[in-house]
Parts: structure tokens; C-alpha cells; sequence
């Protein structure tokens, strides 16, 4: 049976191909569904992805992360900056977390240079695109 992997995405990330293309690129969100699920696939994982625009929702998903021993790839978008809770949540995982961004927000305004999930992630990959997923995802295949 496939390894089951979360891939987790904060608000807005469900506006992927109309959303500042110029900062994330062309690639639905509908894109960034099979291209990880396909990789996922070849990898030998089962990859659910889900969006969402609620800080709670995001909590609650770490949490059966967390009970099931399931590896996490997060993008946590603005969540990335503020969210002590889901910082609280992730903290708790029981396998791997990886937190992704897009962009690389080191090169964007100064209140994205503050990552309150990274400390307690395993590894963050920022800036290569929808790449930075399938980069997450393959660093998961050899954890």
C-alpha cells in the first residue's frame, strides 16, 4: 500500500494561474494537483492535495497529519508569516514536514522574510516554482 502524503496549501494558492503570474508563474492550481499526484504516483505515494482559505481547517488537517504519521508538504502561504498556531500544529508532527513556497520570499517585501513554521519543519524549498513541490516531494521519498 502507497505511503499517504498531505500536500497542504494556505490561502489564495487556490487562485494559482490568475493570481500574479509574474510572482507564481502560469500553473493552475488544477496544475499543481496532477503534476503532484503524478509524481507522487511514481514515487509510491498516495498524495492528497487540499486548499484552503481558513486558518482553523489548516489546524485541524496538521492535527491528522500528526495522528496518522503522515509526512506533511505544506505551502502555508500568508499563514507563513503570523500563524503561531499552525506553527503550534506542525510542531506536533510525528514524520516529516516539509514547508514550501513558490516564490522565494527572501527576494519579496520584508514581511515575507519571517517564517514562523520553519523552525519546526524538517526542511523548507522556496523558490524553484511549482517545482518547489515536486523537490519536496522528492526529498520525502528519500527520508
Amino acid at each position: 500500500m502507497p505511503q499517504r502524503v498531505l500536500v497542504l496549501n494556505g490561502p489564495n494558492l487556490g487562485r494559482l494561474g490568475s493570481r500574479e503570474p509574474d510572482v507564481y508563474g502560469s500553473t493552475t492550481y488544477a496544475g499543481l494537483v496532477e503534476r503532484c499526484t503524478k509524481l507522487g504516483a511514481e514515487l509510491g505515494f498516495d498524495v492528497e492535495v487540499r486548499e484552503t482559505n481558513d486558518e482553523g481547517e489548516m489546524i485541524r488537517w496538521l492535527h491528522e497529519a500528526a495522528d496518522g504519521k503522515l509526512p506533511v508538504v505544506i505551502n502555508p502561504g500568508a499563514f507563513t508569516h503570523y500563524s503561531y498556531g499552525m506553527r503550534d500544529a506542525a510542531s506536533q508532527r510525528t514524520a516529516p514536514l516539509i514547508e514550501v513556497h513558490i516564490s522565494n520570499p527572501h527576494a519579496r517585501e520584508e514581511f515575507r522574510h519571517t517564517s514562523v513554521i520553519s523552525a519546526v519543519a524538517s526542511g523548507t524549498i522556496a523558490g524553484f516554482g511549482i517545482g518547489s513541490y515536486e523537490l519536496a516531494l522528492r526529498a520525502l521519498a528519500t527520508a
